[in-house]
């Protein structure tokens, strides 16, 4: 599996949850992100793309 790219988009500012409102991983997924394999990334870009939609969703 190729290896996967951080999506941190260099808006680093934590919500009362401790989710990234510019990537939306939590702190424990960012501190955490190099030691993960490629399959660990994907599940955690798919958790933080469901944070953002629901994100989104509440501000409408």
């Amino acid at each position: 599996m190729a290896d996967v790219a951080s999506p941190c988009v260099r808006n680093c500012c934590l919500d009362e949850n401790d989710i990234c409102l510019g990537c939306f991983r939590s702190l424990s997924e960012i501190v955490a992100w190099n030691e993960l394999d490629a399959g660990e990334r994907k599940a955690v870009l798919d958790l933080a793309e469901k944070r953002r939609r629901e994100n989104l969703a509440k501000r409408s």
